[in-house]
């Protein structure tokens, strides 16, 4: 191959940004399509992924607060939830310690919070004591439902709880309020608490129900549903704490570190999931997180399990087996023969298709 031939390192850095964060996966959670496309035109072109981004959510900003001096509250909130994707999506490539990293992070809770404030009832930020710090989240409540159930929510190694925004919005609309997390090792748990994941993880999530439950803006009802390796969390958890009334695995798998397998430059993102800074060392921990048959046996709450055939983050194969051993009487498992890693492919089927089992299961009477 001639120099002329070779793809500079800049160019193969954006396609790695693209094949990992695709137009569907982007668009289905929540980004703007002409920002999706925009993005991707200014990748292409030599800007880097996370100033790119955060141009864009700079834009958006912009737009949200002129929405708000025109007195258009609904516009307002559209386009801070946008101006929080693009942050969102742009700090992902950056190491824990970038100051760009920190800076888009606080921007998207700045703008999450304040389209959240203008909505009826208010979206929530909400801190829940752990360890030296606390696990943070949002609380999104059903406008006129007292004490409604309330799932948990969130996403895997990367734990950007913000972008399962939308399909909270699926549980609200069927009158059941949604709890998005950073657990330990995730987002701002992470980022601004210092809070990584270690074998505690499942009383982590267990504090939070505990919260949730003491809440008197929600009820006493708590699900949980995970997403990727948030997905093994999920079922961790409801096979430890009886209280989990739902459990919904999105993506997930019974052994995290089968990534590890395929992919062993993933290796980057279990690190600061963990906080050790040896990559044999983490991918050694990492290896320590399995639900055996024996686990799966205690998870009796109804379980949901979604999967895409050609997911090669982790394997269906994974995902049935810890369907099949689960103890649960009442459990569906929902395979798309063409989904992609957390069925981004197939977004609103997907996310109709989760809300309406939770609802059957939490508010029968709300939907």
């Amino acid at each position: 191959m001639s120099e002329q031939d070779a793809t500079p390192p800049w160019k193969a850095e954006a396609e790695a940004h693209k094949r990992a964060m695709p137009l569907q996966r982007l668009t289905g959670n929540g980004m703007d399509y002409a920002d999706v496309v925009e993005l991707y035109r200014l990748v292409d072109d030599g800007t880097p992924w996370s100033d790119a981004a955060e141009r864009l959510g700079d834009v958006n900003r912009a737009r949200a607060e002129d929405a708000v001096d025109a007195g258009h509250r609904a516009t307002a909130i559209s386009w801070y939830r946008a101006a929080a994707a693009c942050y969102r999506v742009g700090q992902v490539p950056l190491p824990d310690d970038a100051e760009q990293k920190r800076r888009m992070y606080r921007k998207l809770i700045d703008d999450y919070g304040a389209a959240g404030a203008l909505e009826d009832p208010p979206v929530e930020h909400v801190e829940i004591p752990w360890g030296s710090g606390a696990l943070c989240g949002w609380l999104l409540r059903p406008r006129g439902v007292p004490a409604p159930a309330t799932v948990i929510i969130m996403g895997g190694f990367d734990g950007w709880r913000e972008e399962y925004h939308v399909g909270a919005t699926y549980l609200r609309d069927r009158g059941i309020a949604a709890l998005l997390v950073d657990g330990p090792g995730q987002g701002e748990t992470r980022l601004f608490q210092g809070i990584t994941m270690d074998h505690d993880v499942d009383a982590a999530f267990s504090a939070i129900i505990d919260y949730l439950i003491a809440d008197g803006r929600v009820g006493s009802t708590v699900a949980i549903w995970g997403n990727s390796m948030g997905g093994f969390l999920a079922a961790l958890v409801a096979s430890r704490d009886p209280r989990v009334a739902a459990c919904v695995v999105n993506g997930g798998t019974n052994r995290p570190a089968e990534i590890l397998d395929r992919f062993h430059r993933f290796t980057a993102k279990i690190q600061p999931l963990l906080g050790i800074d040896d990559p044999e060392a983490a991918t050694a921990a990492m290896n320590e997180y399995v639900l055996t048959p024996e686990d799966l046996q205690r998870l009796t709450s109804p379980l949901l399990v979604l999967h895409g055939t050609p997911d090669r983050v982790f394997l269906v194969e994974n995902a049935r087996a810890l369907f099949d051993a689960a103890g649960a009487e009442d459990k569906t498992f929902l395979e798309w023969p063409d989904g992609d890693h957390c069925i981004y492919n197939h977004s609103h089927e997907k996310h109709v298709r989760v809300a309406d089992w939770l609802a059957d299961r939490l508010a029968p009477d709300a939907h």
